[in-house]
């Protein structure tokens, strides 16, 4: 499957900020840290990684994982103390080490976002979790998406539907836990137009499959741990000594016997 082009990674990155810095991404940022509130403290371990676009918002802080490490595309001023600089497509993580990874719209704005799910399944250790928030496009946002034509983000990410998140993370060997959806007004700036468009919140909540404006999905990866195998032990012979048996009285008869014979 092909993408459509994004943005330079400067020019996405400054796009990114500004948007987030905005009432409508500061909104999104709210809704998903209540998504989150309801998934991340029911899942344990003793490393957590988020990989994102905006290195400045932390989403962990409902985990209870003590380790928590920040990975981004650029360094930013406030960012956290353990951080890493890195492509999300090109993890310097070592595999089957993480418990928890959380991808912060990582799959919306990456060239190859197949790769940065692969990537993610490499270094969750077996048993660990994926957590994913990205856009819906089954929501108000993605016919937004649709209608616009302006090439800015956040409309520039990818909008991947949640089936096709379905298969990838199936042939990844991981498996589906839970999947949630929040934030269901319009995405308009303007606080009249919003109101006047309050009865699409209503028949977007209502609709019977997700369809808010952020989409979490939770999945769990089930390939088995592999203990490494020690080398045989190898059993070291032991030189015993070897005990001659004592000469009885027949034997001693014989010898004395075969000694007159000879002398005769």
């Amino acid at each position: 499957m092909t993408f459509q082009q994004l943005p330079q990674p400067g020019e996405l990155n400054e796009q990114l900020k500004q948007w987030f810095d905005s009432p409508l991404g500061r909104e999104l940022l709210d809704a998903e840290h209540r998504l989150l509130e309801q998934v991340l403290p029911e899942l344990f371990g003793y490393h957590l990684l988020q990989v994102g676009v905006d290195s400045r918002y932390p989403m962990f802080t409902a985990s209870p994982v003590p380790h928590r490490i920040m990975l981004g595309p650029s360094l930013e001023l406030g960012m956290e103390k353990r951080s890493i600089i890195a492509r999300s497509d090109e993890l310097p993580v070592q595999s089957d080490s993480i418990d928890v990874v959380l991808l912060h719209h990582a799959l919306d704005f990456s060239d190859n976002p197949h790769q940065v799910l692969r990537e993610a399944a490499r270094i969750l250790r077996p048993g660990g979790h994926l957590v994913n928030l990205s856009f819906n496009p089954a929501s108000l946002w993605g016919i937004y998406r649709r209608l616009t034509r302006r090439r800015h983000a956040p409309w520039s990410g990818h909008f991947i539907r949640h089936g096709r998140l379905q298969d990838w993370i199936s042939l990844l060997e991981m498996t589906e836990t839970r999947s949630l959806s929040a934030l269901y007004a319009a995405p308009l700036e303007n606080p009249k137009r919003r109101r006047r468009c309050s009865w699409l919140r209503v028949l977007a909540r209502g609709a019977p499959a997700h369809s808010g404006a952020a989409l979490l999905l939770v999945a769990r990866k089930d390939v088995p741990g592999m203990t490494p195998l020690r080398q045989p032990w190898r059993r070291k012979l032991i030189s015993l000594p070897v005990i001659e048996p004592k000469p009885t009285a027949r034997h001693r008869h014989r010898v004395r016997y075969l000694r007159i014979f000879r002398e005769r």
